[in-house]
């Protein structure tokens, strides 16, 4: 077994400490100096990307197509849907001047006094109202519905704790909104966006899901319902993973979006959003990850797998890169994504302890005896298990081996989520099932201390 890295905090000792290091060492993100706000690293990016892609393709299967509008938003559109803007108000960074000059001194800029807006505008937290806006110009009739829009951007929301990927003042994201000719229709959209995206946690992400609905006091502010998807933290937390609202006609009215109906009679468009974030970055990272540093799904790691020579001398090196270089192309032509890292700036330990705290789900090493031999050493990061193959068909068992990587790490997230899962029909057995057996006490909390305690 790999030696554990030390300067990695361990999850037993401090949970928290455990993911927020492991953010920072594994290269997928760091603290910005803009407060609240987060740089997301090339390699935490492409696992970004790699979600983004397959989301994009899915959502486009069920006839969603994408677009783009504003990042500013008018402060009246805010205020005319009461529980939207009580929501939101809170969290609202606002735009009130349009220009700078330099000081007296010449030394820096300050806000011009002169330049101060007649509205202010609100850099979007989310975007239901501007979207509402622009669709009374696109409905006039039934035969405009149903319109599926998704925009792939980035939100602001002022946070007053934030932590990288979970919670951050600007963060990227998708937010799907759609109108409908009915009720029936637009219910059906918002439980239908969030299959898509439970079937995405699980067969991608690795992470098992729970599917319900909110709470009236949980729900999306101006929803009438919103239907979520929970997933379970190594640290026994829930984490909410992805929502979809179902809005009914509250933004239809508010922003006077109506059409002639198949009776020739004048109706409100009926509404959905639904949306997730690079919390799911958190989601994946929380889910399957060890003292080892990450473990990624196959399906979604950047590089899948991961070549490491080992070599006397220079000529060893070259006999081994054109060994190689056969075996990297079989894996590219079966679509694996691979690295050979014979690069000489650093030794082959560093390497392997790097790719293990990276996630690579398979490594392999070829030494001087491997070369002589046709053989390669092949290690699985979700095991950490090594085992010498031969190289003929490598490409074909790592494919399966890859597939199996994958189901692997679901089953063990899926076996440790129901095993803390309790279901109780009454308050009376919530306290005698939960809170007695594990001396759980209940007490009113404050505002501040609640958010203190969301992940």
């Amino acid at each position: 077994m790999a030696k554990e890295l030390k300067d990695l905090t361990k999850r037993s000792e401090n949970y928290s400490s455990w993911y927020n290091e492991l953010v920072v060492k594994a290269d997928l993100a760091e603290q910005s100096d803009v407060r609240g706000c987060m740089v997301i690293k090339p390699y935490g990016y492409a696992i970004w990307e790699k979600m983004q892609r397959v989301l994009d393709d899915k959502f486009k299967e069920t006839g969603v197509q994408n677009a783009y509008f504003p990042l500013l938003i008018p402060k009246s559109f805010l205020s005319k849907e009461a529980e939207h803007v009580e929501g939101f108000a809170k969290e609202c960074a606002v735009v009130t001047h349009y220009r700078l000059k330099t000081n007296e001194d010449k030394t820096g800029v300050v806000v011009d006094p002169a330049a101060k807006l007649e509205e202010e505008l609100i850099i979007r937290p989310t975007s239901e109202t501007i979207i509402w806006n622009t669709y009374k110009n696109w409905i006039q009739s039934y035969r405009d519905l149903p319109i599926l829009c998704n925009q792939w951007c980035n939100v602001m929301r002022w946070e007053m704790r934030t932590r990288l990927f979970l919670r951050t003042a600007e963060f990227l994201w998708q937010e799907g909104h759609t109108a409908h000719a009915t009720r029936e229709e637009a219910e059906e959209r918002a439980k239908q966006m969030l299959k898509v995206y439970a079937d995405f946690a699980e067969q991608y992400m690795a992470v098992p899901v729970v599917q319900g609905v909110k709470s009236e006091t949980e729900r999306f502010a101006g929803a009438l319902d919103t239907y979520t998807i929970e997933a379970m933290m190594q640290d026994g937390k829930a984490l909410q993973s992805g929502t979809s609202h179902f809005l009914g006609q509250n933004f239809g009215k508010a922003f006077n979006v109506q059409f002639i109906n198949k009776d020739n009679k004048l109706e409100y468009a009926w509404a959905t959003s639904w949306g997730v974030s690079t919390r799911l970055m958190g989601a994946l990272i929380m889910t399957h990850s060890d003292d080892n540093g990450l473990v990624l799904p196959p399906k979604l790691a950047p590089i899948q797998v991961v070549i490491v020579p080992i070599y006397k001398n220079a000529e060893q090196l070259k006999a081994i890169d054109e060994k190689v270089e056969g075996i990297v192309a079989r894996f590219r032509a079966l679509g694996i994504s691979v690295k050979y890292d014979n690069a000489d700036n650093k030794r082959p330990g560093f390497k392997f302890a790097d790719y293990e705290l990276k996630g690579v789900p398979v490594r392999l090493v070829m030494g001087g005896r491997d070369l002589e031999n046709n053989t390669v050493e092949v290690m699985r990061r979700d095991t950490l298990e090594k085992e010498t193959r031969t190289c003929d068909g490598i490409e074909d068992y790592v494919k399966t081996l890859l597939d199996e990587i994958q189901d692997n790490i679901y089953a063990k997230a899926k076996s440790y989520r129901d095993a803390h899962i309790y279901e109780c029909d009454n308050y009376e057995e919530f306290k005698q099932d939960i809170l007695e057996k594990y001396d759980v006490k209940v007490v009113q909390a404050t505002e501040k201390q609640a958010a203190d305690k969301i992940v």
